[in-house]
């Protein structure tokens, strides 16, 4: 059984929290609140743990002294066992652990000053919605002077001909190099699709490259910018809308998609029919939305959630659904809109606008550090890194280095000149000293084949790399005795992904492979797991009327249910779907329709089209036990906490505790 993808993260942040509550207990704190095994566990370590989990307004399941204690020792016990078979000396763990200790030490190297000015930028941005279009001029982001003019000339050139008049999205199709603009024949690995004639949809904070981003913001609706530089080239943006950002928005759709070789005719029925939808709703004042997206919608994977998709920003979705949404109040249903997919009909069901500063401020900080705006920050707190450890250059030995250089480093070849003293120094940084061996190493490790950029440019360009790559792993290195606080997280995360590993190990992968104890459980609670009533029926869709009297004949002639599919097939009758299949009540709304008893048959003529759904309830069951394959993923799970109920009685035995009861009393009185 595949575990849920969260249960990792909720494993390892099961003990983490932010800052503990300043609480009196200084004498408290020292003494031995129990042991485990024979491990002392003072107050402190408990109250630390408890007070991150338990006092924190968030928190919506709040656990008494009492009641997070035995979770406490029941974590403390399974770390414990962790250590004694040595899970800490994994590979997988030590990596795994490393990759953790990588992204907990980001906010140490990001500067407070400029990442504050870039998550207030980020925060006004956020509040408008952005459309636009662009054209791309390819240049490489290490081009030479002459090249990279060349692309900016082009670039101005074409915005000349945009300012006069020219049909922007014509020019894209003509001009931008990216590929997206013109229409895309289909291939043997891919769908034909048409271009977007220049047009990115609506976009807001993060979801284009930084320096796109601010190009973008910078223009006014309507608008057109000079070329804007990225690492792809330059970019001439044209902003269609500007508005208020309507934040994260839950809607709900019903869908009927055009085929890729739908001809006109195909195109205007599929028109009439979702117009017919819409009237429909419109009749009952949209009360019959969840049925009607049970009947006519073509998106399988929303249908059991009344067309309901999944939360989306505006640059998650087609420019056209949000043209749309933006128009609607919650709970009003739009007219048919066309999309290069289909016809939609969409129900706003609500928007969450952006917060207050203070709301998004934390979030936002994050993205900032992940974002390439970061490196404005890194650049800070590198100067401050190299000031606060005297980083020191040895500028003799980087020139006698960089006169050494010769054309072998742009053909990414490049050899020390024998004469070079490897041991000579290049720069310090704080007790640490790099050689020129040390940066021969890292351009062996590092050089790549370059056209545009000369010589001198490139070797420095690897040095301030080099140079950037040492002074950060020399903080790095010491932030656990800089910061008490950085190694306490580090260690908490050490030790969940201990019992990660541990679970994994001892319940998860046992329950998995332990076929015959998984039959054994089953066996034993096999009335856990029952089906409700239901039926093995057949539901014919018959989209298309000359193809119904055809299927009328099948079933007088006595045509086996079973069959009719490989009949259709073999008679190459279209336009005609066969399921055969056992359904509970909610799972098909037409088998609801139809009275559950055996050899019963209805005929649903469609309201909205020409289509025709026929049910036959081939048979009825009533309550049943599911048998352990179709029940093995809910028996796996409850197999899992059997064992791990077992394992942990294993580990009381096997670790006493001994709690200190007077001190214990005086923990509670803590949080009375």
């Amino acid at each position: 059984m595949r575990r849920n993808p969260f249960l990792r993260f909720i494993v390892l942040t099961a003990l983490l929290g932010s800052s503990l509550i300043a609480v009196s207990q200084s004498n408290l704190d020292k003494q031995v609140l129990m042991t485990i095994g024979d491990k002392p566990v003072t107050v402190k370590e408990f109250t630390d743990v408890y007070n991150k989990n338990n006092l924190k307004s968030e928190v919506i399941d709040k656990k008494t002294v009492d009641e997070y204690l035995d979770l406490f020792v029941n974590f403390r016990m399974k770390v414990m066992e962790a250590y004694e078979m040595k899970l800490d000396t994994n590979a997988k763990f030590k990596r795994e652990l490393e990759g953790y200790r990588k992204q907990l030490a980001k906010p140490y190297f990001s500067n407070e000053e400029v990442s504050e000015e870039l998550v207030e930028e980020a925060y006004q941005r956020k509040l408008k919605d952005i459309r636009a279009s662009h054209i791309l001029i390819t240049c490489d982001k290490h081009a030479l002077p002459a090249d990279t003019l060349k692309a900016y000339n082009k670039a101005m050139d074409i915005r000349k001909k945009a300012l006069k008049g020219e049909d922007f999205g014509t020019l894209a199709v003509t001009y931008s190099q990216d590929p997206s603009a013109r229409d895309m024949k289909a291939t043997e690995n891919s769908p034909a699709r048409p271009g977007n004639h220049g047009d990115l949809g609506y976009f807001s904070v993060f979801d284009m490259v930084y320096p796109f981003e601010t190009g973008a913001y910078n223009t006014k609706e309507g608008e057109i910018s000079m070329p804007v530089r990225s690492d792809f080239g330059y970019h001439i943006i044209k902003v269609t809308s500007v508005t208020d950002a309507i934040g994260a928005t839950q809607a709900a759709h019903i869908f009927l998609r055009v085929p890729q070789d739908a001809t006109e005719e195909d195109v205007q029925a599929l028109k009439d029919k979702a117009d017919n939808i819409y009237k429909e709703l419109m009749e009952q004042d949209g009360k019959n939305w969840s049925s009607a997206v049970n009947k006519y919608s073509e998106d399988r994977g929303t249908v059991q959630r009344e067309g309901t998709l999944s939360p989306f920003t505006v640059s998650r979705i087609v420019p056209e659904f949000i043209e749309t949404i933006k128009q609607l109040k919650p709970n009003e249903i739009s007219k048919p809109v066309r999309t290069n997919y289909g016809f939609h009909i969409i129900k706003l069901i609500s928007t969450t606008p952006v917060g207050t500063f203070e709301q998004e401020k934390k979030a936002l900080a994050e993205r900032v550090e992940k974002d390439m705006r970061s490196k404005k920050s890194e650049e800070a707190v590198l100067q401050q890194i190299k000031k606060e450890y005297g980083f020191k250059n040895n500028d003799k030995n980087i020139s006698t280095f960089m006169a050494s250089v010769d054309s072998t480093l742009l053909r990414g070849a490049f050899k020390p000149a024998a004469d070079l003293k490897m041991d000579a120094p290049l720069f310090t940084i704080g007790n640490a000293t790099s050689t020129i061996g040390d940066f021969v190493a890292y351009i062996e490790k590092k050089q790549s084949p370059q056209r545009y950029v000369s010589i001198p440019t490139y070797a420095y360009q690897l040095l301030e790399s080099f140079q950037s790559e040492r002074v950060l792993d020399y903080a790095d290195q010491h932030l656990e005795e800089r910061y008490p606080e950085f190694k306490t997280l580090i260690q908490e995360y050490n030790d969940g992904i201990l019992l990660f590993d541990l679970m994994e190990k001892e319940v998860w992968n046992k329950a998995i492979v332990d076929t015959v104890g998984l039959k054994d459980f089953y066996d034993r609670n096999y009335g856990k797991y029952m089906w409700d009533d239901r039926v093995r029926a057949c539901v014919i869709t018959v989209t298309r009327p000359e193809s119904l009297p055809i299927v009328k004949n099948y079933i007088a002639e006595g045509v086996p249910f079973d069959s009719l599919r490989s009949v259709m097939i073999r008679d190459t009758v279209n336009y005609v779907f066969v399921r055969n299949a056992f359904f509970q009540r909610g799972d098909n709304q037409y088998v609801d329709e139809t009275e559950w008893k055996a050899g019963v048959m209805n005929e649903i003529p469609s309201t909205v089209d020409k289509s025709t759904v026929i049910v036959k309830i081939l048979e009825v069951r009533a309550p049943e036990p599911k048998t352990l394959r179709e029940a093995k993923g809910l028996v796996t799970s409850d197999y899992q906490t059997e064992l791990e109920e077992k394992w942990t009685q294993a580990l009381h035995e096997k670790y006493p505790v001994k709690i200190k009861q007077d001190v214990l009393a005086k923990v509670r009185k803590l949080y009375q």
